[in-house]
């Protein structure tokens, strides 16, 4: 079913919810910087194939994304992305446990949840973080060591002015430059054309504002310290070993931050594992869901 949800300072946001509003367990999945809900298909897929309606599955447009309003600069910002995932949590969220994924700033937002939200933190039974990072990303060269620092600030602001300057259907009709960016940043190998097509399209369908807005507060994006507060939820750590925005330093420093987390890195792929390593990001997204199913079974011991 789709839904509009209005957020705490009035934008409207696009929102999918798949199964039972009383399933035993309720996945969300946060997606990427520049992206939409479609950035989760092939896993929304897969565990619609395996669960039915005996899961509660809940995507949604980011503010400034997709379908959702687009959000004004100042309101760009990790912070608001977490308090609109409380209130997607609010809304829409079975009242059993949470398995939480999140991809690049997806995941990022997850991680800012327990300070603004802290009162979700006990329903958390599963986390999963793909291709993101808990800070220090003014250190990303984007594998261009020379450049990289400079490549890494103009990108969003070129991307940002071809979006202010060209129609939409001008930007599709001559994708040069988003093109290069998704093939050449965002993708590892193999590539398959479908894929960086819809990614390539996502990136030509933000607006200027979202490019901008974000990429500042990510520059600012640090939350190593706050981790600790998932510790012991079982928590899996994701990344591409050509992951050239969030690499594998990122996702070691990450799962350092919460004691049980355990990393794995997929070789040769980039920074879109949903899209690149589908089965990968189901499977471990199945055992986090499989445990959370697990733990909503197990009847609570009350000490008299």
């Amino acid at each position: 079913m789709r839904h509009t949800l209005t957020t705490h300072d009035g934008l409207t946001l696009h929102v999918s919810t798949h199964g039972r509003a009383d399933a035993a367990v309720t996945v969300l999945l946060a997606h990427c910087w520049t992206a939409d809900e479609e950035d989760w298909h092939y896993q929304v897929r897969d565990l619609l194939d395996r669960y039915g309606s005996d899961l509660r599955l809940v995507t949604w447009d980011a503010r400034g994304h997709g379908r959702s309003e687009t959000a004004p600069l100042e309101a760009c910002t990790i912070e608001d992305l977490a308090r609109d995932l409380g209130a997607v949590v609010d809304a829409y969220a079975a009242d059993g446990p949470l398995v939480l994924a999140g991809h690049s700033i997806g995941g990022m937002t997850i991680m800012e949840l327990p300070e603004v939200r802290p009162d979700l933190v006990h329903r958390v039974h599963g986390l999963l973080f793909v291709s993101t990072s808990s800070g220090e990303l003014g250190t990303v060269t984007l594998g261009l060591p020379d450049v990289g620092s400079a490549a890494r600030r103009a990108i969003p602001h070129v991307l940002a002015a071809r979006a202010r300057l060209l129609t939409r259907r001008e930007r599709r009709r001559t994708p040069s430059i988003e093109r290069y960016v998704v093939h050449r940043l965002l993708f590892g190998r193999p590539l398959r054309l479908r894929d960086a097509g819809l990614a390539t399209d996502q990136l030509i369908c933000c607006p200027p504002a979202t490019m901008e807005g974000f990429y500042r507060d990510l520059m600012r994006h640090e939350r190593l310290a706050g981790l600790a507060a998932y510790d012991d939820v079982p928590t899996v750590v994701l990344v591409g070993s050509a992951d050239r925005l969030t690499p594998p330093p990122h996702a070691r420093r990450l799962a350092g931050g919460i004691r049980g987390a355990r990393m794995l890195v997929a070789p040769g792929a980039g920074h879109y594992l949903p899209l690149e390593r589908p089965d990968l990001v189901t499977e471990h997204l199945v055992a986090l869901v499989e445990r959370a199913r697990s733990a909503a079974r197990t009847p609570v011991r009350r000490i008299v």
